[in-house]
């Protein structure tokens, strides 16, 4: 039942929960930048790529992005390391990134804006909406709202970027999904009664664009390859 409430349900909103959630949304705007940082940083050195893309460097990404979220939640009522940590999880999980995004770069000349607009359109309209809520979170009217904006931002993108009927397609299904993953999760964290700390919620919320940007840019990917 939580988990149907989470996509078509309408959540009161108390001022202390309001807060929470509007300042969850900030930290997860703050991880966000990080991740678009440690990405670009990550592009542009060959060491990085290099260290990436062999077993080595898998095995460090997955102990750094497994061990620094624990140590965010751990730290969840100290602004600075709970901050600090929020940070650091974005700008590692750019730096992660360097291999494909530099195979993206040069195989795919495009992509890498592409997967970062929409992602960032996704964002930002939750965001939006998130941020506008005062009484009540209304799950239905993020979604209407998300999908709109999604479609009308693959359309937007076709016509300035040439992105193709399929690619345009592509783009909006995975800007949908984005918009079910983000209004699910958060959702999910106003219908937790122990959250009693943003961290947390930015931590979940993180991970599901994350989710999204890596889902988008390998479809365009692909789909580019094969053209």
């Amino acid at each position: 039942m939580v988990s149907f409430d989470n996509l078509s349900g309408v959540i009161d909103l108390s001022p202390a929960r309001a807060e929470t959630i509007r300042k969850t949304y900030l930290l997860l705007g703050l991880s966000v930048g990080g991740a678009l940082c440690g990405g670009y940083v990550g592009a542009q050195s060959d060491a990085l790529v290099q260290l990436f893309t062999g077993w080595l460097g898998w095995i460090l990404a997955m102990l750094l992005l497994n061990a620094i979220p624990r140590v965010a939640i751990a730290a969840r009522h100290n602004p600075v390391w709970g901050v600090t940590a929020l940070l650091v999880n974005g700008l590692v999980s750019g730096v992660v990134l360097a291999p494909i995004l530099r195979i993206a770069s040069f195989y795919a000349p495009g992509t890498i804006e592409i997967a970062m607009l929409m992602t960032v359109i996704v964002f930002g309209c939750v965001t939006l909406f998130v941020m506008s809520s005062k009484r009540t979170f209304s799950a239905p009217r993020g979604l209407m709202i998300g999908i709109s904006v999604s479609i009308l931002a693959a359309m937007v993108l076709n016509a300035f970027l040439n992105i193709g009927v399929l690619g345009m397609f592509i783009a909006a299904g995975i800007g949908i999904f984005g918009v079910c993953i983000l209004i699910y999760a958060t959702s999910d964290v106003l219908h937790n009664p122990y959250a009693d700390s943003p961290i947390p919620g930015a931590l979940i919320l993180f991970a599901g664009l994350f989710n999204v940007f890596v889902a988008i840019l390998n479809i365009l990917l692909r789909l580019n390859r094969r053209r």
